[in-house]
């Protein structure tokens, strides 16, 4: 969504980048099961380290957070609804404990927040991506999501920076623009009915209605991160992926499209 009007010196470095990510996400989508929950527990945990590193003045206690991020997960994969409301619940005294063992109480407060937040923000949207990948079909869905959420960020990208004229958050994200956001949603919108063609079981009425809320849905978290950064004041959440940023970077959008759709599927009958 960059109001920039030319695409930048860095789309051949993000292509390079991109390819082994999108083979990294098709093979645990594909194998499913214990090989995607213990992929979602490595993006999560580098995920959480790059957000407790940003926050790392008041020295959040990251490890509660990798504990029960990968509690969730198995309790998602393995147990009921009810059993991950039970280890979300069960974090809150591990957080506490593990903050009890700083040798001091300065920013303790903020410390169990920041460690509270990222299981919040990248924990239960990954539960929702395990939830999402055991529906009947949930490796098709899951890749429609992925793809629409993919593709919608590049249109809204060379929209924004071919056509963009109007910011819609300047305070927060100045390059993103009202053109960059229509076509961003228009793409997203398009390239999940897509990806449906060749799903028999996936209607078109469908493919559309869950892909236009896909599409809605991916610049807010996309905004989301944005504000998180701004307020933090760093560029990019880490380095991982190069001109990409980090895994935080890069699953801004996902963490919060996978369990609209995750909702929408199961709205629609597919659960």
């Amino acid at each position: 969504m960059n109001a920039s009007r030319q695409a930048g010196p860095d789309l051949a470095p993000r292509i390079v980048f991109a390819i082994p990510a999108i083979l990294f996400a098709i093979l645990i989508v594909w194998q499913g099961g214990e090989v995607f929950a213990l992929g979602l527990v490595v993006l999560g945990v580098v995920a959480m380290g790059e957000l407790y590193l940003l926050m790392g003045r008041v020295r959040p206690p990251a490890l509660a957070g990798f504990i029960t991020l990968a509690a969730l997960l198995v309790a998602a994969l393995y147990g009921e609804p009810r059993h991950v409301i039970m280890v979300l619940v069960g974090s809150f005294p591990v957080v506490f404990f593990l903050a009890l063992l700083r040798p001091r109480r300065e920013h303790v407060s903020w410390a169990i927040a920041a460690a509270m937040f990222g299981i919040l923000w990248i924990g239960l949207p990954m539960v929702h991506a395990i939830w999402l990948r055991e529906l009947p079909h949930g490796d098709g869905l899951l890749v429609d999501v992925l793809v629409a959420t993919f593709v919608g960020d590049t249109f809204a990208y060379f929209g924004g920076r071919w056509y963009g004229r109007r910011q819609i958050a300047p305070l927060i994200s100045p390059n993103k623009t009202l053109e960059g956001l229509v076509a961003g949603f228009i793409g997203g919108t398009m390239a999940f009915w897509f990806a449906g063609l060749y799903q028999d079981w996936l209607t078109g009425w469908h493919a559309l209605a869950m892909g236009a809320l896909v599409a809605l849905t991916a610049p807010v978290g996309d905004l989301f991160e944005s504000m998180i950064k701004r307020d933090l004041e760093v560029k990019d959440t880490g380095r991982l992926f190069g001109p990409h940023g980090g895994v935080l970077d890069r699953l801004d959008a996902v963490l919060f499209t996978v369990v609209v759709a995750y909702y929408a599927a199961v709205g629609f009958g597919y659960g």
